[in-house]
Order: structure tokens, then C-alpha cells, then sequence
């Protein structure tokens, strides 16, 4: 079901540094800075030849990244992204199988302009899961 690793996100409490480590100490392409509402973010992507690293920043007081900041100050991993080729197949599948879809259950339009769907992290091993139809 799941294709490629689409990126790993990070919680940081700080995205020009963060972002400016990973450009100027690791040497990494970084993108600009780019504001989800919908989703309450600030993302940054830092593009790697076989994956991305996607940066998070709280946006607005209701961002779900401001709470796991005030329990993890110091960032870290947030989710993973996985690829797949039909998000409602996908979706109905884990459902039926007994996963838990967060939200309404329907897809949003991610960071990428394509539809995406959180998994409850307690069905993962404890990872926040998100899909993107691809």
C-alpha cells in the first residue's frame, strides 16, 4: 500500500535557525519558508537526493506543533510521510483493518498541494503517521 518515504517532519522552536543549519553547517538545499493554515504551520523543506526533511513552526495559537513544542522545547521528530497512489483506497483500508484516521477522516490539501491524511500514533507504534496521495 505505502510507496516512497516522502519526508520525515521536524518540530523546531526556532525555523531560521534550523533551517539555517541544515543550509549552512550540513550543506542542504532549503526552501523558503511557507505558511499552512489550514494545517496552523510553518513549513521548510530541505530537499535530500532520496528523501525530504520537512521543517515545522507553530502558526497562529491553535497550531498543533505549539503543544508538541511545550512538551518537547528543545523540537524534534513530529511524523513520517509515506506515498501512495490512492488515499481513499488507502484510507478505507486502514480503517477497515482497525486504524484510526485523525480528523474528519476526509483528506486535506498538504504542504505539497496534494491530498494527505494523518494515522493515530498509538496504531503506529507510537509514530504519527501521515499519507500523501502522489
Amino acid at each position: 500500500m505505502i510507496g516512497r518515504l516522502n519526508h520525515v517532519a521536524i518540530a523546531v522552536p526556532d525555523l531560521e535557525a534550523a533551517a539555517a543549519q541544515y543550509r549552512e553547517t550540513l550543506g542542504a538545499a532549503v526552501g523558503a519558508p511557507q505558511d499552512e493554515p489550514d494545517h496552523g504551520v510553518t513549513v521548510v523543506f530541505i530537499e535530500l537526493p532520496n528523501t525530504k526533511i520537512e521543517l515545522l513552526y507553530p502558526l497562529g495559537e491553535n497550531s498543533p506543533i505549539k503543544g508538541f513544542l511545550e512538551k518537547n522545547p528543545a523540537g524534534g521528530i513530529h511524523h513520517i510521510c509515506y506515498e501512495v497512489d490512492d488515499i481513499l483506497a488507502a484510507r478505507d483500508k486502514l480503517k477497515e483493518q482497525g486504524s484510526r484516521v485523525l480528523g474528519t477522516g476526509e483528506p486535506k490539501i498538504g504542504a505539497h498541494g496534494k491530498p494527505v491524511l494523518f494515522l493515530h500514533p498509538k496504531d503506529f507504534n507510537g509514530c504519527l503517521v501521515e499519507l500523501e496521495q502522489v
